[in-house]
């Protein structure tokens, strides 16, 4: 799905109608950080696609949606739900600090935990991260505490990962594989949890990660 272009013309029809959540981003075209954040709105409507739809709106094309919604600066962001505004933030922001703003209106799988959720739940010592990934980008690369298990065995070593006395919260490299398995478990009676957005996803967020020394 691409950035969707809004006016006073067709915001009712593409805001205030839409199905699913929408962010906006009130911008200009003479405003630089605007042209900075324009990349990582493409992603995010990239990413979202079906779950959330992405809008800018030239305030100076659309003056009085402007003063409706108290824009001083620009960018600024404001998400909508059901037609009404629940979330608001100015200045430049990356693709993970949009998403966060958009995370509480999204629509989430069952057992989908954002990385923000699993790094409480690790840190609280009530999960363990479980890398999917190949052996070299488990060595490489992985979130603090995680143990591996290749992404085909995890269903025959679910109960060795829950005798561990913690959630087990499967993960892989951008969260799709573990997100089917998941869904796959789940038909068959055995809900598991699964980081949402996998590793990207949680360096996206600024949380760390663990090398070798």
């Amino acid at each position: 799905m691409q950035v969707v272009s809004v006016n006073e013309s067709n915001f009712e029809l593409e805001v205030l109608r839409s199905e699913v959540p929408v962010l906006l981003e009130f911008g200009a075209q003479w405003c630089g950080p605007c042209k900075t954040v324009a990349p990582e709105l493409a992603a995010l409507a990239s990413e979202l696609q079906g779950q959330a739809k992405v809008c800018t709106i030239d305030i100076d094309k659309s003056q009085m949606l402007a003063r409706q919604f108290g824009v001083q600066s620009v960018p600024t962001f404001v998400v909508m739900h059901q037609g009404a505004p629940v979330a608001a933030k100015a200045g430049a922001m990356r693709r993970a600090q949009l998403r966060e703003m958009l995370d509480p209106v999204l629509p989430r799988p069952e057992g989908a935990l954002n990385a923000t959720e699993v790094a409480e739940l690790t840190r609280q010592g009530k999960a363990t991260p479980v890398d999917t990934r190949d052996a070299f980008a488990f060595a490489r690369a992985h979130l603090p505490g995680a143990v591996h298990v290749p992404l085909g065995d995890v269903p025959k070593r679910l109960n060795e990962l829950y005798r561990r006395g913690q959630l087990p919260v499967l993960y892989c490299r951008a969260g799709d594989q573990t997100k089917e398995l998941a869904g796959q478990l789940t038909a068959k009676g055995t809900p598991v949890a699964f980081l949402d957005g996998g590793i990207l996803g949680w360096e996206a967020s600024g949380l760390p990660v663990q090398k070798p020394e």
